[in-house]
């Protein structure tokens, strides 16, 4: 009696050990499921978004002119957007965009800090000047960091262009993207060299990006890839083949681009004036920018780039009226200088008064 009592105790405890056991695979079965179902939700979410802002977030943001509303939403949707590589493939070929569009942004800031300082000298005031230097420093290391995370995001996408092949694209915007990268590449240099710091830029990326423009046709792009690839022979010692003219070739470009409705090949002619010294041609291409904007709007589906290119040739006005007048270029008036011989009188509209 004793021992049948003893049996059934110990079956009891092994029933409920066995309960306790199936509850608990019950459980991690439950929210391992659980778990699969959000990761596919999350991947298929990921994807929609993706694909959504490849099809139609940036070919919108290409139809609109408003640069700060274009930089905000680069910098506020890049962290959300490239987290969903954590349960979906890579979005390289969006990222080239969202951090080539976020390094503008930093740039921006930076040049706001170098008129800060011109201004401060001007004024005598070293601490000040001493100051927004510092600042123009920083913002441009973020910056330079933003253009190469962009250009690396780029050769993950498309392959190294050092590797001489090009790619196959399947559509236009998939060239534009592979543009974009390139300049990124270019802009990353530029910004590490300005902020005095490193972020890993290959020094030879000039030459890189000049021999890959070859892959896109120069006049369906607006002449950019000619004109990427004539700024780089006029800026590197020894980069201009025999028998070229790295300015004929940028005159040419910008012809292209005039007639296009997409003047960013000014911007790589007066980036190359400017490493000459050679300010009267800076001078010219601003003249010039300016009557191209006054007489042919911008294509209507790349409005977003040629106000950029309006906007960076701003700025280079604004840096030779604020050494020379102590302001920027004054409202309507780029293109034109604080020395022109023609008396302009700026007039003021007091009607709010």
């Amino acid at each position: 009696m004793i021992q049948l009592m003893n049996g059934s105790r110990t079956l009891t405890l092994w029933l409920v050990q066995q309960r306790k056991l199936f509850v608990a695979l019950l459980t991690m079965t439950l929210f391992s499921g659980c778990g699969v179902v959000n990761h596919m939700i999350y991947k298929t979410t990921g994807n929609v978004m993706q694909g959504f802002a490849k099809d139609h977030t940036v070919p919108h943001l290409l139809e609109t002119d408003d640069l700060v509303m274009g930089c905000a939403m680069s910098e506020a949707t890049a962290p959300l957007l490239m987290s969903f590589s954590r349960v979906s493939k890579d979005p390289d070929q969006l990222a080239v965009m969202l951090y080539l569009t976020g390094g503008a942004c930093a740039e921006d800031r930076a040049r706001e800090q170098e008129l800060r300082a011109i201004a401060a000298l001007r004024a005598l005031n070293a601490n000040e000047a001493e100051d927004a230097t510092i600042m123009q420093r920083r913002h441009y290391a973020l910056a330079a960091k933003r253009y190469f995370d962009a250009w690396q995001h780029h050769n993950k996408f498309y392959g190294h262009p050092d590797a001489g092949e090009c790619p196959r694209f399947r559509r236009d915007m998939d060239e534009l993207i592979y543009l974009a990268g390139l300049l990124a590449g270019l802009q990353a240099l530029n910004a590490e060299i300005q902020s005095t710091t490193s972020v890993g830029t290959p020094r030879n990326i000039g030459t890189v990006v000049a021999r890959a423009t070859s892959c896109l046709d120069n006049e369906k792009w607006w002449g950019v890839p000619m004109a990427l690839r004539a700024t780089v022979w006029a800026m590197i010692p020894g980069a201009l083949p025999a028998g070229e003219d790295a300015f004929e070739r940028l005159e040419a470009a910008d012809l292209m681009g005039e007639q296009a409705g997409v003047r960013l090949s000014h911007v790589f002619h007066a980036i190359a004036a400017i490493n000459k010294g050679d300010e009267a041609r800076l001078r010219d291409v601003l003249r010039r920018h300016a009557e191209a904007i006054d007489s042919k709007d911008a294509a209507p589906e790349w409005r977003f780039l040629d106000r950029m290119a309006t906007a960076n040739l701003e700025f280079m006005s604004d840096r030779l009226w604020m050494e020379n007048t102590g302001h920027r270029t004054p409202v309507g008036r780029l293109g034109r200088f604080w020395d022109d011989r023609a008396q302009e009188v700026e007039t003021m509209d007091l009607d709010f008064l």
